[in-house]
């Protein structure tokens, strides 16, 4: 069975959505206030969190970033009353794969949650994608820590969101090779959907600035195609 932590403070939301999750066979640790979920989290272990963002006491991207350092690898949806796409980035910042807007139906968040617990479950994880989470890979003169999701430079020390790290972990892992756009697009944001290819637009515009202390180091834009890190 699936288990879903579901942090929600608008009682009446919070209990329709989890009991229409539990009728189709989920289980479900329902959370209302922003400061247990954490606690929540840890004697639950869930397979998929669902965090509303306006919480009391702690808000939904702090309880996401915190998720990301306990456990990198799960799905995590944020729900939003607010509709900027400013909003929708922050929420990939702190470490959201996915976000959906109130008022929404069940069936599309269902359709969203079974989506990426498909893709985590068939995605390899950083760890995976080298020999040991705690060996760097190298990046000119950078050293990357995909396990740590650090950048290090010299004495300078660059933490990266959980996106950050898939995302430059997808291109260091296959340097010198073009990488397709749909790919990471598929791998790392579930779809290749206009607004999710903006969003890694700013992405890679991200990656870049982090490396730029290194002149040799290029993320070269295949137009259409995909990207090729060079160093």
């Amino acid at each position: 069975m699936i288990k879903v932590l579901y942090v929600e403070d608008e009682a009446n939301l919070a209990k329709i959505v989890a009991e229409m999750l539990v009728n189709r066979k989920y289980d479900v640790r329902l959370v209302q206030r922003g400061d247990q979920a954490i606690p929540a989290f840890n004697t639950f272990n869930p397979d998929i969190c669902i965090l509303d963002v306006m919480l009391p006491f702690v808000d939904g991207y702090e309880i996401g970033k915190q998720i990301r350092t306990l456990n990198p690898k799960i799905p995590i949806i944020y729900v939003t009353a607010k509709s900027q796409t400013e909003d929708a980035l922050m929420g990939f910042s702190a470490g959201g794969n996915d976000y959906i807007r109130k008022p929404f139906s069940v069936e599309e968040l269902i359709v969203r949650m079974n989506n990426l617990l498909t893709l985590t479950q068939s995605m390899p994880t950083v760890s995976e994608n080298t020999t040991d989470a705690y060996n760097p890979l190298a990046i000119g003169q950078y050293h990357f820590y995909p396990g740590r999701q650090e950048l290090i430079f010299g004495e300078k020390t660059k933490r990266l969101s959980h996106r950050e790290t898939e995302l430059l972990s997808a291109l260091a892992t296959q340097k010198q090779e073009t990488v397709l756009r749909k790919q990471i697009l598929d791998k790392i944001w579930g779809n290749d959907s206009f607004f999710n290819s903006r969003n890694l637009d700013v992405y890679i515009t991200k990656l870049r600035d982090y490396l730029k202390e290194d002149e040799k180091i290029q993320i070269i834009t295949l137009k259409g195609v995909g990207y090729r890190l060079v160093d």
